[in-house]
């Protein structure tokens, strides 16, 4: 009311003089409203179906695939965004979301073993890097990036879903995840990469690759010898161990003990998923209505806001009219226009209200890991920790196996 009144006086005193600044002063603010008020969000409608290879694949071109923990996108964040997230529930979806990508792309039948990774520790021959840049409820923005074990960057592409109130309808939610839709196109993007751009012998090359990989993290002096990065940091195969190589026929047996612990790590993974299922689709059905209220709220303050700039400027017009009437009308006009500005930030005041509703949801999803006991040949040893912490644990005591099966110890 104050700026309102500011104008006025300046209107009544120097009419002539300043309404073409006021009306650009006021134009300015307008401006960014009515750029604001053209946004519009998209829902989907159609279902994506995730496509299988009509060519049969032989086993020993069937690609491992890791994916590794996402990058949940916290220090991404726009500051105008910031009190719309919850760190807890983005922490959470980087561990829920990779699952649900494992679980797709095992199911399309186009890969080998598909997992999720605690660390790029683990020698895969594909691997999957995301970070979550939207996740709301209403809408997901995932950045995906894939390489393989060479080094060789597939793609990197941002992939995003709008849903509507339907996905959250309980036969919805039985069958698939609401934004299921972005983990079948990442899948039918890989495939689709793999199929334009890999011979069957670029595919054993990168497979050879990430056994010698494997091999030269547990025995770098031994196995070092027979790879080769250039200056782009791509690796390539220089020339290869034999085939009855004693050291090689352990690596071999030291890699399925791996594998095996990864697989219960999966157990992990799948275990938090089931029970973070529920709770977190509550929250992102409930995060979806929070969404859709705070949209209509900010609608809301910003025609407000149109409304009362536009009286504001047509009471400046007409407060340059010689007529006394007009101008006694003009004062009426700027000084509704005002009360319509300030009603328009109340508005915005209630969609912080629903914005802090939705940081307080986020506190419920907490993160355990239970410590893990494995049964050696000639001990039992326990994990303790995150399960980042238990497979370095773990990476160390396979070291330990190798060098004594060597002989080095």
């Amino acid at each position: 009311m104050l700026a309102s009144l500011s104008i006025q006086s300046l209107l009544v005193r120097r009419p002539g003089r300043f309404a073409a600044e006021a009306r650009v002063l006021l134009l300015c603010l307008v401006a960014p409203v009515l750029l604001a008020c053209s946004t519009t969000s998209v829902k989907s409608t159609e279902y994506v179906q995730v496509v299988q290879d009509s060519a049969p694949v032989s086993e020993d071109l069937l690609m491992d695939i890791g994916i590794t923990v996402f990058d949940p996108g916290i220090d991404e964040i726009d500051e105008d965004e910031e009190e719309r997230v919850s760190p807890e529930i983005r922490n959470a979806e980087s561990r829920y979301a990779p699952y649900l990508l494992a679980e797709t792309l095992q199911r399309s039948g186009n890969w080998g073993v598909v997992r999720v990774l605690p660390t790029e520790t683990t020698t895969m021959d594909v691997y999957l890097h995301g970070q979550i840049l939207q996740s709301d409820g209403e809408g997901m923005r995932i950045k995906v990036s894939a390489r393989d074990s060479s080094g060789t960057i597939w793609y990197t592409k941002e992939y995003e879903e709008h849903i509507s109130q339907f996905n959250y309808e309980p036969s919805q939610r039985q069958a698939n995840d609401p934004f299921q839709v972005i983990y079948n196109n990442i899948a039918n993007d890989l495939l689709a990469w793999r199929k334009a751009n890999l011979t069957e012998q670029r595919t054993r090359e990168i497979r050879t690759i990430s056994e010698l990989q494997f091999a030269r993290s547990f025995a770098p002096d031994q196995f070092g010898q027979y790879l080769s990065a250039d200056s782009r940091g791509i690796t390539s195969v220089v020339r290869l161990p034999a085939d009855n190589d004693p050291s090689l026929a352990r690596i071999r047996e030291i890699r399925q003990r791996d594998n095996l612990f990864v697989d219960t790590v999966q157990d992990y993974y799948a275990n938090y998923a089931r029970q973070m299922r529920v709770p977190y689709d509550s929250w992102r059905e409930e995060s979806f209505t929070a969404v859709q209220a705070v949209d209509k709220a900010e609608r809301s303050a910003r025609r407000r806001f149109v409304a009362g700039a536009a009286a504001i400027v047509g009471g400046i017009a007409a407060a340059t009219s010689s007529n006394a009437a007009v101008q006694t009308g003009a004062l009426v006009g700027v000084g509704a226009g005002a009360y319509l500005i300030k009603s328009g930030f109340d508005m915005s005041a209630e969609a912080q209200i629903h914005i802090a509703a939705l940081q307080e949801l986020g506190e419920s999803l907490e993160k355990e890991v239970a410590p893990k006991m494995i049964d050696l040949d000639d001990r039992t040893v326990m994990l303790t920790g995150t399960v980042e912490e238990q497979y370095s644990q773990w990476r160390e005591i396979l070291v330990e196996m190798y060098e004594a099966e060597a002989g080095n110890i």
